[in-house]
């Protein structure tokens, strides 16, 4: 069975719940990372010494990183229909993969360990505003994007390029601050709350 390593609300952990969830593969789950179990712990190094969460050990297969984790997967339980085989197909998800984890993610991450997770390091109040900056301009382009192109991020389809952005997505209704009006961005946020596993995993009152 799959065993996933990592603390339910973080946010890159809960892309390979929504997926092993999406795919519908068996796994278990323990609880790593901040407010948990430390990731500097002995018996966690000895899974990854990076000590970062998501891991997963898959029949023995211990593997990293949250995006690649999801490809992976996808790949390996052949579901070509929200990860194509097909070449330029498959480069454009993984463009907005690596989209959605860095340039969306960006002022996202600051905002919420600011104002959600209430971290100390994270309690400046410019700082704060100037990641809202940024965020706020990630997701109007976000709305542009769906406008011009959507429903769906790589086309007309719900592809694993969904899950990094809808992640970031939750977290933006889900934190309480001054945002603009992003029709776009909340009727995806509404159809991806069509997906039980995005129900589940993500869109469950956790931002």
């Amino acid at each position: 069975m799959l065993k996933i390593y990592g603390r339910a609300n973080s946010s890159n952990v809960r892309k390979v719940l929504w997926v092993s969830d999406e795919i519908g593969i068996p796994f278990s789950r323990e609880d790593w990372g901040r407010g948990y179990r430390s990731t500097d712990e002995a018996e966690f190094r000895q899974v990854s010494n990076f000590g970062v969460v998501p891991v997963i050990v898959d029949d023995g297969f211990i593997l990293r990183e949250s995006n690649t984790i999801v490809r992976y997967l996808c790949a390996k339980h052949g579901r070509a229909d929200i990860y194509p085989v097909d070449l330029k197909a498959r480069a454009l998800i993984e463009a907005w993969m690596d989209w959605g984890a860095q340039d969306l993610y960006a002022g996202a991450r600051i905002v919420f360990l600011g104002l959600s997770a209430k971290i100390a390091a994270f309690q400046d109040s410019k700082m704060i505003e100037t990641a809202i900056g940024d965020w706020t301009r990630q997701m109007q382009r976000l709305d542009n994007e769906l406008t011009a192109r959507g429903p769906y991020l790589a086309g007309p389809e719900f592809t694993i390029a969904d899950i990094p952005a809808g992640i970031v997505v939750n977290r933006w209704y889900g934190i309480d601050f001054a945002k603009p009006v992003l029709p776009a961005v909340q009727a995806y946020y509404d159809r991806l709350a069509t997906r039980p596993a995005y129900v589940k995993y993500v869109r469950n009152g956790m931002p």
